[in-house]
């Protein structure tokens, strides 16, 4: 089976392609540990992907791409995957298929887990920490709050919120994901291969849904 995995921050989008790749025997395939292999070969590649990266900049298209090319033209390459971070654009998504065509590799879909913009937020907004190195605790409100509000339960220090966390920085973090996505959402779905999958509930429901999703596909075939 090959997929592509798409969905926003916090939509348990890790979890659900760490779940299929286990219990599928599927290749994990994510955009940064391909990065980050392809600095520590330093191939040419890697080299200026290196460079963005260590400007904190995202890496041009062209450079992911052909990262992603060098790694399916290697012998051990897996037959089997789920895409987890690429493509992110329509550029990547035609730079893929053009890959997947030279190795015979047709996707099986391309799964959108959607969750609600205001979920979202309330997932990632509500994100405490505690900043005392030795203790490293994590709350939640109103999923796991801290006994005392803003307190620590361990260590009694003060909870800081990572900037990453702040509402104004995860609203701002969906619209660039809209923006971003929506062109190659729309690709995909006009070639027949997005497949739309709640990402609400628990994480194994979740799966199920996902499965139930890729065969009601296999069916259509």
């Amino acid at each position: 089976m090959r997929l592509i995995f798409i969905g926003p921050p916090g939509s348990g989008k890790g979890t659900q392609t760490k779940l299929l790749s286990t219990r599928l025997g599927l290749s994990h395939i994510g955009t940064g540990d391909l990065l980050r292999e392809a600095v520590q070969r330093d191939t040419p590649a890697g080299r200026q992907a290196k460079s963005f990266m260590a400007g904190g900049q995202l890496v041009p298209d062209d450079v992911v791409n052909t990262i992603v090319a060098e790694v399916f033209a290697q012998r051990n390459r897996s037959d089997n995957f789920v895409m987890d971070g690429y493509p992110r654009t329509l550029h990547q998504a035609r730079a893929f298929d053009d890959v997947l065509r030279r190795f015979g590799f047709p996707l099986d879909g391309v799964i959108l887990l959607v969750v609600p913009d205001q979920e979202i937020i309330r997932r990632l907004s509500g994100r405490w920490n505690c900043p005392n190195p030795e203790c490293n605790a994590t709350y939640h409100v109103p999923l796991k709050p801290p006994k005392v509000a803003g307190v620590c339960d361990n260590c009694h220090s003060p909870l800081m919120q990572r900037e990453d966390d702040r509402e104004e920085t995860v609203r701002m973090r969906l619209q660039i994901y809209h923006d971003r996505h929506a062109e190659l959402l729309d690709y995909y779905r006009k070639i027949g291969l997005l497949i739309e999958v709640p990402g609400l509930g628990d994480f194994e429901t979740i799966y199920q849904n996902i499965i139930h999703a890729l065969n009601h596909k296999k069916g259509q075939r």
